[in-house]
């Protein structure tokens, strides 16, 4: 609430409700953390780096047609409001908070059925 960001969690073992960051964590596994020694120092301070510029800056993308994460956030720079549009038109008494139970949520399913 305090930086303006919805949090919506997942249901515990639904991996198909947040394909992006799981398809971006197999890229990961598969183009990166496979060719380099996670032990080394020098992961954190050079690799890593490294790699998160090369997929941000160069790597093309198949979700993107080919472009890059840059290209795309360039081409959306001019529709994409600035901070302060943002916080000036944000407006916390319309926000919903739901904390998600997920056990309590399937007993309460249950309980629906069975009426």
């Amino acid at each position: 609430m305090e930086h303006c960001i919805k949090f919506r969690p997942n249901k515990p073992g639904s991996p198909h409700l947040n394909g992006n960051v799981e398809r971006s964590q197999r890229t990961d596994k598969e183009e990166f953390y496979s060719t380099v020694n996670l032990d080394l120092e020098e992961l954190k301070n050079e690799t890593l780096p490294e790699w998160q510029n090369y997929y941000n800056w160069q790597r093309a993308h198949g979700s993107f047609k080919g472009k890059t994460p840059m290209d795309i956030v360039r081409e959306r720079l001019e529709q994409t409001p600035l901070w302060e549009d943002v916080h000036a038109n944000y407006k916390t008494e319309n926000e919903r908070i739901q904390i998600s139970n997920y056990q309590r949520d399937l007993q309460l399913r249950k309980v629906k059925r069975s009426l």
